[in-house]
C-alpha cells in the first residue's frame, strides 16, 4: 500500500479497516481517472433519475471482489449493488463515486467514499478525491486527517460569521428543502453550494462552519460523518439523530449546531 500518512494507531482492528480502505481507494483512483473526461464514458439512468457510469460500477465490483479475497467474513452496503451479507458485525459501506453528475460532466469535484461500520458504528472512513489530488482519513476516537495533516474544525461561535456550505436546492431535491433554509442562509455571512462530500470534508478542515444534505443515502453519510466528528465537530440529521440512515445530513464545527438546527427543525432539537 502506498503510504498515506496514516495516524500511528495502537489499535490493531483500526489499522486493519483503514489499511483496507486505502487500498480500496487507491484502485478506485486509478479506476476513475481511466474513465474521467473520456469520450467513451458509458452512462445510464437508474430508476429514480439518477446517473450512473461504468466507472461506478467498476469501482464498487473491485471493491467487493477485494473484500471477498481479504476479508471474506466483512459484509458490504453498496450505492449500485446493495447489501451482502455479514458473517460478522462489521461492513464495507461504499459510495463508489459520490458527485457521479460531477464526474460525468468533467466537474473534478468527486471521490469514493469508503467506511467500515462495526457494531452499528462507523469506526474508519476514507474519502479519496483523485482528480483534486486529496485524500481524507479517521478512525473512531484517533483524529481525522489529510495525509498527516490533522484536521481541526473552525472555533467560529457566532452564526452571523459562519460560512454555510449546502448541495442542490432546486431540482429533484426540492421537496426535501426545509422552510426555514431561506432565514438561514439570510444570517450567515456566507453561503456556498459545493455539494456532495466535499462540503462536510470543508467543514472538517475548518474551511466553514456547516455544511447541509437534505436527500442523503447511507453511503453518502458515512464517511464524511466520522470525519467531521473525528475533526472536533457534529454530525446529524435534520431532526437532530445521531445516525447515517436519517436521510439527511447537517455536519457543523459543533459551536453553530443549536442555532443552525433552530432554522432547519426548530421542533426537534
Amino acid at each position: 500500500m502506498k503510504d498515506h500518512g496514516m495516524m500511528d494507531l495502537h489499535k490493531p482492528a483500526l489499522l486493519k479497516w483503514l489499511t483496507l480502505l486505502h487500498d480500496i481507494a487507491d484502485r478506485a483512483d486509478a479506476i476513475a481517472l481511466l474513465h474521467f473526461r473520456s469520450n467513451r464514458l458509458r452512462v445510464d439512468d437508474k430508476s429514480d433519475g439518477s446517473p450512473v457510469s461504468e466507472a461506478d460500477r467498476a469501482i464498487e465490483a473491485m471493491a467487493r471482489d477485494l473484500v471477498a479475497s481479504r476479508v471474506p467474513e466483512l459484509g458490504v452496503l453498496g450505492e449500485e449493488e446493495g447489501e451482502s451479507s455479514a458473517r460478522t458485525g462489521a461492513r464495507l459501506i461504499i459510495d463508489p463515486i459520490d458527485g457521479t453528475r460531477n464526474f460525468v460532466r468533467g466537474v473534478p469535484i468527486f471521490a469514493s467514499l469508503l467506511a467500515i461500520e462495526d457494531g452499528g458504528v462507523v469506526v474508519a472512513g476514507v474519502v479519496s478525491a483523485p482528480a483534486l489530488g486529496q485524500r481524507w482519513h479517521a478512525a473512531k476516537d484517533e483524529g481525522a486527517y489529510c495525509g498527516t495533516r490533522r484536521l481541526r474544525v473552525s472555533t467560529v461561535a457566532d452564526l452571523s460569521r459562519a460560512h454555510v456550505f449546502h448541495g442542490d436546492l432546486g431540482g429533484r431535491t426540492e421537496g426535501n428543502v426545509p422552510a426555514g433554509l431561506p432565514s438561514l442562509l439570510r444570517a450567515v455571512e456566507r453561503t456556498r453550494g459545493f455539494g456532495d462530500f466535499y462540503q462536510h470534508v470543508l467543514v472538517a478542515e475548518g474551511a466553514g462552519e456547516a455544511a447541509l444534505d437534505f436527500k442523503m443515502q447511507p453511503w453518502d453519510i458515512a464517511a464524511v460523518t466520522i470525519l467531521v466528528e473525528e475533526a472536533g465537530g457534529r454530525a446529524t440529521t435534520l431532526a437532530g439523530d445521531d445516525t447515517i440512515y436519517g436521510g439527511s445530513l447537517v455536519s457543523t464545527n459543533g459551536l453553530v449546531h443549536a442555532a443552525v438546527a433552530a432554522f432547519l427543525a426548530p421542533r426537534a432539537m
